[in-house]
């Protein structure tokens, strides 16, 4: 079951809630996976950034901050935090519309539980792949 919780005012995203959770769950059948329990909370930057130096000792802003839960590879299971005020700020610098930018950052989350990494060049140009690929697929 794929959630969505709003711990913000933002607005973004509620209307397609259903869509959105169709879309993912189709992307993530797509990866020869299994939806187990996603869990994505959508929050402001400073409650994002007290968890990534909570529990990463990171003290930057992030966009995502993406934790595994299953121990099973093929079910693919998680709380996936997103920023909002991120999506907003990085969908001016790119030019791209604020649900764009959203739907971009769900994606790759989901994409953190399947398994894919972007720590090196050609993780980050694979992941950017696979995002731009599951995008065209996106209601």
């Amino acid at each position: 079951m794929i959630t969505i919780n709003y711990h913000t005012d933002s607005e973004i995203g509620k209307d397609q809630t259903k869509l959105l959770k169709k879309w993912i769950g189709s992307s993530i059948f797509r990866e020869n996976r299994i939806v187990g329990e996603v869990n994505y909370i959508i929050c402001n930057d400073e409650q994002l950034l007290e968890i990534n130096q909570r529990f990463l000792n990171h003290d930057t802003y992030t966009d995502i901050i993406t934790f595994p839960t299953s121990q099973i590879t093929q079910i693919i299971s998680g709380e996936i935090y997103v920023s909002i005020s991120r999506i907003i700020e990085n969908a001016t610098l790119n030019k791209v519309s604020v649900f764009d930018e959203f739907c971009r950052v769900f994606i790759h989350g989901v994409l953190h539980l399947i398994g894919y990494n972007d720590h090196t060049p050609a993780e980050k140009k694979e992941m950017r792949a696979k995002e731009d690929y599951y995008l065209t697929l996106r209601p």
